[in-house]
């Protein structure tokens, strides 16, 4: 399976992403998502959890964000920022692919710029499909992928179809 990318690697991202979410806060990105209040959100590949405290205020006290990635460094700086802003609906899940959570038990997963790192492509997908619930939606944007990439490849395995496409992200469905 993958491996997490180097601390200096990881840092350097992070930082990086600093001045993005500066520029381009991540609640416009999220926007497009029609993430509810009540939801259960993964973000998977939630790096240092640029989009958390948004979708925790989209969900709601009584909906939950899951923020899952390889990186133990990305975990913690998760928790230390639910920790901070008291986002008491935040959980996290160190993990390379399996998310550990219920099957059909999620409205929502939100898949950011990490696709194109990954080996197993459709190990995760098959994941993802897993855990989202009937009508369950997956939010996606790898500004490293062009459209054809995209909808290639998360549409191949026949787990999901475009629902779709606004100007920031692609929806797609489960099947």
């Amino acid at each position: 399976m993958d491996e997490p990318m180097s601390d200096f690697h990881f840092h350097a991202m992070t930082l990086m992403f600093r001045f993005r979410d500066f520029f381009s806060p991540r609640r416009k990105v999220m926007e497009e998502t029609g993430i509810k209040p009540g939801f259960l959100v993964l973000d998977y590949g939630c790096g240092p959890g640029s989009y958390i405290p948004t979708a925790s205020e989209m969900v709601g006290p009584s909906g939950k964000v899951y923020a899952l990635d390889i990186h133990p460094h990305a975990i913690e700086m998760v928790r230390n920022l639910a920790s901070i802003k008291n986002l008491t609906n935040v959980e996290t899940i160190l993990s390379d692919c399996a998310t550990g959570l219920p099957p059909a038990s999620l409205d929502a997963v939100l898949f950011y710029d990490t696709f194109h790192a990954l080996s197993e492509p459709e190990k995760i997908l098959k994941e993802l499909r897993h855990v989202l619930k009937p009508g369950g939606i997956l939010s996606f944007s790898d500004h490293h992928m062009r459209e054809e990439e995209i909808m290639e490849g998360i549409t191949k395995g026949g787990f999901f179809r475009l629902k779709e496409k606004g100007k920031k992200t692609y929806t797609f469905e489960k099947k």
